[in-house]
């Protein structure tokens, strides 16, 4: 049975082939699948022969030379460029030494949506969400990724969540002849043999469909009809994720520190998700920039501790990992230190020992964003002393007329005109939503937006220039007070942040 068949025809995907170096997909990898398991071993076995051989290494000049490279892994995050996780460090059963499929990086619209052009008959990967298109001649396809958690009753036993889930458009469907999807799992040293099948979720109702064919790290489905779809596995063996450890930080006056700590498969849905329940929380998060790729497999039913130190609370102090992926509450770790200070995080499996992630976490990884609001505290704080001064010669009344454009207000200049670097620098932090938020907030019309994509293919560059477009507009009120006024209560933190630099500039 074609979905059974670990065979790969030439031109298609390779089974020991998975994502090109430079790729970003959702099937991230982990150093620890390359340790090849003899058949009948159990991952385990092999996990704690790992812990063995690694507590052996006890010398002085290897744990300073291990803490050099964990500093170097650290300040370098393995990111994609819409926030995902990259595959690196690459896993042995998952490189992909296939260069047949060209890669290409698609256009950003409205809604999270991904806009592909392709000239020619082919097959193509997307440099952003890891799919594989086949295609007969040149086409434009549009897709968007979506959640697992809405489509969770439609997943039934013993089918569990293999990777993302992707709603696929394309005007010319036929032309569009097969889908290769990332998924999330380590299949070993090629002996496993699980049964792959993509759920397609149609108006009707949904069908669980055979895969045509399976590598390390993609699924392939033959087009029916384009609709959401997304890989499903069963498996009698225990399934070995690929993982990532993705962290936040609140975002308050108290001078404690509390972190939120996710556990998640390195699934881009499950991510997406996790995103979304943060930014709907009732305290303010920041997203920690560290390498969030897990350096040892994950399987469910295991249990994990996270270890800090120095010591702070962390509640709980164990989990058993599941998938979460059709969980619509994602379970978290939250760990909290009454000082500020530097500290590091390491994520343990119990029965091996095994550390599976680590992370040293300092003080600059987190402390500009509350500069910022500092400041800006500060500053209002001065100003209003000084208003409380209400005798001004007459040569600084003259001059304060001269530079009424520099003039403050609670402490925030207010008139000065953004710059270019300025508007840049905001343009770079707006996310998929900037065309919705331009026309709701900014008062832009569509016509304006489309005149700039039709001058301009780089999204950055498009977004600057409707940002600009609204500086000419609004002429001497310009300025990154008035901006802030119209954005705060719709764009993320960040965006909010950097305004709030601004206007205290």
């Amino acid at each position: 049975m074609a979905a059974e068949s670990p065979c790969i025809q030439a031109g298609a995907l390779d089974l020991e082939a998975s994502c090109e170096e430079g790729a970003d997909c959702a099937a991230g990898c982990a150093e620890g699948c390359a340790e090849e398991l003899p058949a009948g071993e159990s991952s385990s076995e092999s996990s704690s022969s790992s812990s063995s051989e690694d507590d052996s290494d006890t010398e002085e000049s290897d744990t300073r030379r291990s803490d050099e490279e964990q500093e170097k892994k650290e300040s370098q995050p393995d990111r994609n460029e819409s926030g995902g996780v990259n595959c690196q460090p690459h896993c042995e059963h998952c490189r992909n030494e296939n260069a047949q499929r060209e890669q290409v990086t698609p256009r950003r619209l409205a809604g999270g949506q991904y806009l592909l052009k392709l000239d020619a008959d082919g097959t193509y990967q997307c440099s952003v969400t890891g799919l594989i298109f086949e295609v007969t001649e040149a086409v434009t396809i549009s897709y968007s990724l979506l959640s697992w958690s809405k489509y969770a009753g439609l997943v039934k036993p013993p089918w569990v969540v293999g990777g993302p889930l992707f709603d696929v458009h394309c005007k010319a469907a036929s032309t569009l002849t097969s889908i290769a999807f990332p998924h999330s799992l380590c299949l070993g040293d090629g002996d496993s043999h699980p049964a792959f099948k993509v759920l397609h979720i149609k108006d009707a109702g949904a069908a669980i469909e055979p895969s045509m064919d399976y590598s390390a790290s993609h699924v392939r489905w033959l087009v029916s009809s384009l609709s959401p779809v997304g890989p499903l596995i069963r498996s009698e063996e225990p399934l070995l994720y690929h993982g990532a450890v993705v962290l936040y930080k609140a975002v308050d006056d108290d001078p404690s520190l509390l972190f939120r700590v996710y556990v998640a498969t390195n699934n881009e849905s499950f991510i997406k998700d996790i995103a979304k329940a943060v930014k709907h929380s009732k305290k303010k998060f920041i997203k920690i920039d560290k390498p969030p790729v897990c350096q040892k497999l994950l399987q469910k039913g295991k249990r994990y501790r996270l270890l800090c130190e120095p010591e702070a609370e962390v509640t709980p102090e164990e989990i058993e990992f599941v998938d979460g992926s059709l969980l619509k509450l994602k379970s978290y770790i939250e760990v909290y230190l009454e000082k500020q200070e530097d500290f590091t995080l390491s994520l343990i499996e119990l029965e091996s020992e095994a550390v599976v992630w680590k992370a040293k976490l300092r003080e600059s990884d987190w402390i500009h964003y509350d500069q910022n609001k500092n400041e800006l505290k500060r500053n209002a704080g001065s100003i209003k002393r000084r208003k409380s001064t209400n005798s001004f010669s007459d040569e600084e009344t003259h001059c304060g007329k001269k530079q009424r454009s520099n003039s403050t207000t609670d402490g925030i200049k207010t008139m000065n005109l953004l710059t270019d670097q300025q508007l840049m620098a905001i343009a770079k932090l707006f996310g998929a939503e900037w065309k919705e938020v331009a026309i709701e907030c900014l008062q832009m019309e569509m016509k304006d937006i489309q005149q700039i994509q039709a001058k301009e293919q780089e999204v950055n560059i498009q977004k600057f220039l409707l940002l600009s477009k609204w500086r000419e507009r609004e002429q001497s009120n310009g300025t990154a007070q008035n901006l802030y006024s119209r954005l705060s209560e719709k764009v993320s933190y960040d965006i909010v942040q950097l305004l709030e630099g601004f206007m205290a500039q």
